[in-house]
């Protein structure tokens, strides 16, 4: 008997929409699902451990691999690079685990464009005046930041329709179980 691949769930939202949360409630719920760790060329924090955490690379090594097409998705944010390694990915997913990768938008829709076997849920705040009074709640970004973050919010919004669905996450429990819902029916 063939063994089952395991799926890939590509989640993406702007800051504040309660992505992180509804990713950390999704793993809590379904232990077959395993967390895509990233690779980046940012220092090791203190807390972090590597193969855990992210993978770290130096920039020359980062770039290498991504001339290399060893990238599922990759970006540059805040002068650092960030990337999905597909060997990390497609071991797992050949051995039948699936996997929740949490990327941007414009990663998410190349990587299902290279991948269209790919799930993608976009997790969309009530409105954008919704999204600034929590993302002003948290009071963790300067003035500038906080204006960087909308005008990418905004710009993210523009590409949800594109996903294979659209979560709005007007109460977080509701939101958390339409989730599970989604992973629930893309598993079988």
């Amino acid at each position: 008997m063939e063994n089952k691949k395991g799926k890939l769930f590509v989640f993406s939202a702007p800051s504040g929409s309660g992505k992180t949360t509804i990713i950390k409630n999704v793993l809590n719920t379904f232990k077959e699902l395993s967390f895509s760790i990233s690779a980046t060329t940012r220092s090791k924090r203190p807390t972090e451990e590597e193969g855990i955490d992210y993978f770290f690379l130096d920039e020359t090594t980062f770039r290498q691999k991504r001339d290399n097409d060893e990238f599922l998705e990759w970006g540059k944010f805040f002068g650092y690079y960030y990337g999905t390694l597909k060997s990390f990915v497609f071991e797992r997913i050949n051995k039948g685990i699936s996997i929740v990768l949490e990327v941007d938008v414009k990663g998410a829709l190349n990587i299902k464009r290279d991948y269209p076997d790919s799930v993608l849920v976009f997790i969309s705040p009530p409105s954008i005046e919704e999204l600034k009074i929590r993302l002003q709640n948290r009071k963790t970004e300067s003035d500038i930041d906080f204006a960087k973050r909308i005008e990418r919010a905004e710009m993210e919004l523009n590409y949800r329709e594109k996903f294979d669905y659209n979560v709005y996450n007007y109460n977080l429990d509701d939101a958390k179980k339409e989730v599970n819902k989604i992973i629930e029916k893309e598993l079988i």
